[in-house]
């Protein structure tokens, strides 16, 4: 792993000791954006790579406030993906609106049990207005170069780039003012 950027799929990415550190501009307004990671609705809709749907179990977008979700694979052509589920939690550390949302992400149970062996990572998600659009910057902190390795060879930056073309999506539907903010 080096620290070079690596731009692909709209998204830089680079590896900044155990941070991977992911960003990609967006078209639409910084408070618009922040609103799609803020709203459950809104972060259900997009979340997770293509094929895939997210369910919120729960969502309390607030300081110790616990987002617990499922994404399940409904696409048929991904094979033996289809009909999986994946489930995540995060805890909310840190929300400054619409600038800064920090939280802990890890895998879990369906009820919500941090999943043994696998990495917990501290997410900072910075939202910088960028000539009228916006630029997410993601930085995701492992606790080890292990953990770090482990979900680059699960593939989160493929992941990652998948999701942000649907969040690219519901940005312009939220634009077109058919699915209101």
């Amino acid at each position: 792993m080096s620290d070079n950027k690596v731009t692909n799929n709209n998204m830089t990415t680079s590896i900044e000791g155990r941070d991977l550190v992911m960003e990609r501009i967006f078209d639409g307004q910084r408070d618009l954006v922040f609103k799609a990671f803020s709203n459950s609705e809104h972060l259900a809709g997009w979340w997770g790579p293509s094929g895939w749907q997210t369910e919120n179990r729960e969502f309390n977008f607030k300081p110790d406030g616990v987002w617990h979700y499922c994404m399940r694979c409904t696409d048929e052509n991904q094979g033996e993906f289809y009909g999986q589920e994946s489930w995540g939690k995060a805890v909310y550390q840190e929300i400054i609106v619409p600038e800064k949302i920090v939280l802990t992400d890890m895998f879990a149970d369906e009820e919500g049990n941090a999943a043994a062996g696998m990495p917990v990572t501290l997410v900072t998600l910075t939202f910088v207005e960028h000539e009228g659009k916006t630029k997410l910057i993601m930085r995701s902190r492992f606790a080890s170069a292990e953990g770090l390795k482990q979900v680059m060879g699960m593939g989160i930056v493929q992941g990652c780039a998948s999701q942000f073309y649907r969040l690219d999506d519901l940005l312009k539907n939220i634009s077109r003012g058919s699915n209101k903010v």
